[in-house]
């Protein structure tokens, strides 16, 4: 599968003229975004989990090679903080199913004040199929410890690594594949700014070290202001030869 990049979310209003031509109505804004990029992470699904109709029309709708990475629902995370998730997982697997083979990557993103509970962790992962791909958004400092990474290696699961406003941004590939979010490199503002070539061009070199590792790997920019994201993912893409 290689490298993909791509941004967190593809219908944003300033976004016409970056992405999209002015007046672009919303339900149309989807078959512009993959004319220029093969994956997307959907964010929405955190607010309100789709049907399983939508995630089934996605996948005939999408382009063959397009692989489409999903946000857990906060009712799972920042709800029941993982806990009994069987219900949750049982829809996840169902969604999953619909979307068929333009499935990416399941993104659980824990709330900043769940602090590390390693039974809670090791029970939610034990329970997720071994064929949906998962990547953990650790908030919380107290996660970010040895005992959590292997977990997360004996697992297969991915440590999402962040870049942002008073985010850690640790290198840790725990899984065959690399996830990355890339919040803006504001240091105040989480979401904000534009990354500047040099840093794009550091990041370029991390991915090629983790491609020379057989990692697969997806990139995902979340600072849609301006059209930020769409831009530095192009660029990214350009300086990993594949503008």
């Amino acid at each position: 599968m290689g490298t993909r990049v791509g941004t967190s979310g593809w219908s944003y209003d300033h976004w016409e003229h970056v992405l999209y031509p002015a007046g672009t109505a919303s339900r149309n804004r989807l078959d512009y975004y993959f004319q220029h990029f093969d994956t997307v992470e959907l964010n929405a699904s955190f607010y309100r989990w789709p049907r399983d109709a939508s995630f089934a029309s996605w996948r005939h709708r999408l382009p063959e090679g397009f692989v489409f990475s999903v946000k857990a629902p906060r009712g799972l995370t920042h709800g029941k903080r993982l806990y009994a998730p069987e219900a949750w997982i049982e829809r996840i697997t169902s969604a999953w199913h619909a979307l068929g083979t333009r499935r990416g990557v399941l993104l659980v993103q824990l709330p900043p004040g769940m602090e590390r509970d390693d039974g809670r962790l090791a029970y939610f992962l034990g329970l997720v199929p071994e064929w949906i791909r998962v990547a953990v958004e650790f908030r919380h400092e107290s996660w970010h410890h040895d005992a959590i990474y292997a977990m997360l290696e004996h697992h297969q699961t991915a440590y999402c690594i962040m870049s942002g406003a008073q985010l850690p941004c640790i290198l840790r590939a725990t899984s065959p594949f690399v996830y990355v979010r890339m919040h803006g490199p504001d240091h105040h503002n989480l979401y904000g700014g534009s990354y500047s070539e040099e840093d794009l061009r550091w990041w370029a070199d991390r991915i090629t070290e983790w491609e020379a590792m057989g990692k697969d790997v997806f990139v995902y920019f979340n600072n849609d202001g301006g059209g930020n994201a769409v831009r530095n993912a192009w660029t990214l893409r350009t300086f990993l030869g594949n503008g």
